[in-house]
């Protein structure tokens, strides 16, 4: 890694760090600027036993008190609190629980959306305006168009209403299936139509002309120098897609009734659970923060022509 590839990870680094404690700041500020409180849902609770509650968490404290500490212990051993709601649980504990199973999804269906969509998108190219390609990029459009939850609605409708042939609980391995193929569907749309965007534009230039010229198979151009230089688009989005795939499973996870992070992030805003709100907040700022970062670095990986600045 030469110096100037070294200054711009060190400079993206630190703009990730800032990013975050810009996340923190603001996810705490207006959690507590929510009318009501935690507590306010608890049945027949006295001003006493409220003002009790309030001290046991230090929700007595001045707010920029709060502010500190809360920023404190997160910096220092990544604690970000108890649970409010689910009494004697800390909040990493109950995100690193579900995260088992939300990443699982995350990781399934985006490995499954490039595995099928490259190769679509490739076919797509190569066979532009012949019947192939327009029937993918009818069906790629239909998925691109089409909300999570209402395919996932269709999918658990037909499959394990109708046919019967897969659960509709996600708690069973056989039940994320549908979870899986769900999240997938989108995101393997959308990169079939970039890597096809992407591959007529790079069957159409110079260096491949001199490459056919030259008498180079054709299987070679198109694994060779076609597709490797076509796929810089897919990793643009592949690292921030496997963030949104984790973060945006929220909906699907309550259709399939999956017992992941998106189960238990709804849960806490319904129960003003403000440590678990702002946690499951940070944790997936920083998932996708991350994630933009290592696409970025892997640029150069793929081609060293592109200058990091």
């Amino acid at each position: 890694m030469n110096s100037r590839t070294l200054k711009y990870v060190l400079k993206r680094i630190l703009l990730a760090i800032v990013t975050v404690w810009v996340v923190i700041t603001v996810t705490f500020f207006v959690m507590h600027a929510v009318p009501g409180g935690p507590f306010m849902g608890e049945k027949a609770i006295s001003a006493a036993a409220q003002a009790s509650l309030e001290a046991k968490y230090g929700l007595d404290k001045p707010l920029i008190e709060q502010y500190f500490t809360y920023l404190k212990d997160i910096v220092t051993r990544f604690d970000f609190g108890p649970s409010l709601k689910q009494r004697g649980r800390m909040v990493i504990d109950i995100i690193a629980d579900g995260m088992k199973t939300s990443a699982k999804l995350g990781v399934i269906a985006a490995c499954l959306a490039a595995l099928c969509g490259i190769p679509l998108g490739a076919v797509a190219a190569l066979r532009r305006n012949k019947l192939i390609d327009k029937v993918i990029m009818v069906i790629t459009t239909a998925f691109v168009s089409m909300p999570s939850f209402i395919m996932g609605s269709l999918l658990l409708v037909f499959f394990a209403i109708r046919l019967a042939v897969l659960p509709a609980n996600g708690s069973t391995p056989a039940g994320l299936v549908l979870p899986i193929i769900t999240l997938a569907l989108y995101p393997m749309a959308y990169i079939t139509r970039l890597t096809r965007s992407s591959m007529l534009d790079v069957l159409g230039q110079d260096y491949i002309r001199t490459a056919k010229a030259k008498g180079v198979s054709g299987v070679k151009i198109i694994f060779g120098h076609a597709l490797k230089n076509s796929l810089i688009p897919v990793i643009t989005y592949f690292g921030p897609m496997l963030a949104y795939i984790v973060t945006g499973s929220l909906v699907v996870e309550q259709i399939f009734a999956v017992p992941g992070i998106g189960r238990a992030f709804v849960s806490s805003i319904t129960n003003r659970d403000y440590p678990m709100v702002m946690g499951t907040t940070i944790v997936l700022a920083v998932l996708i923060v991350v994630m933009n970062l290592l696409s970025d670095i892997l640029y150069k990986l793929v081609d060293p022509r592109i200058n990091l600045d």
